[in-house]
């Protein structure tokens, strides 16, 4: 509960970035998630935003390591 994704997932497992990564921060946050797994983009750096976690995720394996332990 309140937590949300954005990336997209590839055939092997590789979790890639997605367009407009600022406004779903901003809608994640808006919407009540307080951590945000998204997949990083080697030009794009999301500042810290009070209120909810960004947590860059590369892929599939370590994300679900990162939920469940």
């Amino acid at each position: 509960k309140g937590v949300c994704f954005a990336g997209e997932v590839g055939l092997a497992g590789e979790i890639r970035p997605v367009q407009r990564l600022e406004q779903r921060i901003t809608e994640a946050k808006k919407l009540g998630f307080d951590t945000l797994f998204y997949a990083p983009h080697p030009k794009l750096h999301p500042e810290t935003v009070p209120g909810i976690q960004l947590v860059p995720i590369h892929r599939v394996e370590h994300l679900v390591s990162a939920l469940f332990g």
